[in-house]
């Protein structure tokens, strides 16, 4: 892996970030100004190869779209779920791609000749998070989505901890009684505020699960006024924790979840107010006014890939000024 920033790159100055999901891939071409020149979605493939091919074929149709030739991009990043090691450009347990150990970086180098860093996908949204929303200093980035995660970035560096888990809040425990998760402990976050426990505790058929919860329990159902409670309860959990565990200035809410808008973003600050009620420490952190609901569809991750790609060091990841 190169590590070459497009700044590098004399006549180079397309940036492209990739945000890899399980069905689907989201990408932009960004210029050196930060300014977003095209967009496109295309289907993600399964497996080592097929992700790989999904992601080159992803990048030239990008191109393409853009009306510029391939020789125009300067770097890739990419934002992919799974364990990465940004350095080596290389994901692991990727399990929802058919992913198990995929050198991602060199073998798309190697395909495209266009420098690639590949960096976690909620790691990445959170600088893409941080940049549309116009955050300086210290900010989380909550990705409510079928699962839940979160991402840390400070001075416009992502802050990983010591071993790279800082600020990853969903599998805190908050009920030791609740339902279980999939890690194996009880009454995570996510199984509170995750779309896939939503889901599978809503036990009905549809296409949006969570929307049929929030429709269900303004037409007064009972299982779906629990679930929705939950929900916010989770989310609330989550906000708290990234606030005094690290204390953040602002927490940034994104994922799938947000397509329910003024919905999710009252019912969250209702549960952060609500929760500081009888706690005068609590009131004052005023944690209901330090959440910001990014909107439906935001490019937050492609976004954050893009300057991730962009990037020699996680020092110049995010611009100041």
């Amino acid at each position: 892996m190169t590590g070459t920033a497009a700044a590098d790159l004399p006549g180079r100055p397309i940036r492209v970030g990739l945000d890899v999901g399980g069905t689907k891939i989201d990408a932009v071409a960004v210029d050196p100004a930060g300014e977003i020149l095209g967009r496109l979605r295309r289907a993600t493939g399964w497996g080592e190869d097929a992700v790989v091919d999904s992601i080159v074929s992803t990048v030239v149709a990008l191109a393409d779209e853009t009306g510029g030739p391939l020789s125009a991009v300067g770097s890739v990043g990419v934002g992919i779920p799974g364990l990465v090691d940004a350095d080596a450009g290389r994901v692991v347990h990727a399990v929802n791609l058919g992913v198990e150990s995929l050198d991602l970086a060199d073998r798309a180098e190697r395909a495209l000749g266009v420098p690639f860093r590949v960096e976690n996908d909620v790691k990445a949204a959170a600088l893409g998070a941080a940049v549309l929303s116009g955050v300086s200093g210290s900010m989380a980035y909550l990705n409510l989505g079928t699962g839940v995660a979160a991402g840390i970035v400070v001075d416009g560096r992502i802050w990983r901890g010591s071993r790279g888990t800082a600020g990853e809040v969903g599998h805190i425990s908050v009920d030791p009684h609740g339902r279980l998760c999939g890690c194996g402990q009880r009454g995570c976050v996510e199984t509170f505020c995750g779309g896939g426990a939503l889901a599978k505790a809503w036990g009905r058929p549809g296409a949006l699960p969570v929307r049929d919860i929030f429709d269900a329990a303004d037409a007064g159902d009972p299982l779906a006024l629990a679930l929705r409670d939950d929900l916010f309860f989770g989310a609330a959990a989550a906000v708290r924790v990234l606030v005094l565990s690290a204390d953040v200035e602002t927490v940034v809410i994104g994922g799938g979840l947000t397509a329910m808008g003024s919905r999710l973003d009252e019912g969250i600050r209702a549960a952060l107010h609500a929760g500081a009620e009888a706690s005068p420490f609590a009131r004052s952190l005023r944690l209901d006014e330090r959440i910001e609901l990014l909107p439906a569809g935001s490019p937050a991750a492609a976004l954050g890939a893009a300057l991730v790609g962009a990037s020699i060091s996680e020092k110049e990841i995010v611009p100041h000024g």
